[in-house]
């Protein structure tokens, strides 16, 4: 009896509302500890190319697996400089997954944090759209590192989207080409607790910054108030 009585909380804990917001709420909370440590450090991400973004997509713990010839997937957030032509504050989170091909997590398996900056409104209107192949759908390139982008290539100032990982301290430009990023709708239920398009909460400032996301957004305000792409 008492064994039953134990299973039965379990399930109300498991099933009830507060629960999967919790668990969202985390996973954004996780994304803002993530981009405050690596924008902590002065020769990572070049400044430059922050004042550059129109958005920012962090996605914690990354995990690889092998089904064929390997894939990754992994959850995280998708925050915009809000307002007309992104020239305001940075945005709500947008929950968003990665999913596809093998991009080199090559160290055992190991999670692996990546940060993603989105460098012009057609990249952000694509992912916040709809799936988006990168490579395909969308150019993307390794990120470059140091205090400036002044070495960086045509190829990666021509990218829609640069991409960089930190894998047991080590932080590097990594190439997603092939994997897909798409809205997480059902993680936007949950942590919302209503049905909106990623487009609605990012771009269109339909919801509040939730307090999960509050470090999130502080952050990148703090390290990149003005967008200096244009």
């Amino acid at each position: 009896m008492k064994r039953l009585s134990v299973i039965g909380i379990v399930l109300v804990i498991f099933t009830s509302p507060a629960f999967p917001q919790k668990r969202e709420s985390e996973r954004v909370a996780n994304a803002g500890r993530v981009i405050t440590e690596i924008l902590g450090v002065p020769d990572d991400i070049p400044q430059d190319l922050i004042d550059k973004a129109e958005c920012a997509i962090v996605l914690p713990g990354v995990l690889k697996f092998a089904i064929g010839f390997g894939g990754s997937y992994g959850r995280g957030v998708m925050t915009c400089r809000g307002g007309q032509n992104f020239r305001g504050a940075w945005s709500a989170p947008s929950m968003i997954a990665l999913e596809g091909g093998s991009f080199g997590l090559q160290l055992g398996g190991q999670a692996t944090d990546f940060v993603l900056l989105v460098m012009n409104p057609r990249g952000a209107e694509g992912i916040l759209n709809s799936k988006v192949k990168l490579g395909a759908d969308a150019a993307a390139a390794a990120g470059p590192k140091g205090r400036d982008a002044a070495a960086a290539t045509d190829v990666t100032m021509r990218a829609e989207i640069l991409s960089y990982s930190r894998s047991r301290g080590l932080f590097a430009g990594v190439s997603l080409e092939g994997s897909t990023l798409r809205p997480d709708k059902d993680a936007n239920k949950k942590l919302y607790g209503k049905e909106l398009p990623a487009k609605d909460i990012v771009l269109h400032g339909r919801v509040g910054v939730p307090a999960s996301a509050k470090q999130l957004v502080a952050t990148l305000n703090r390290k990149s108030p003005r967008n200096k792409s244009r």
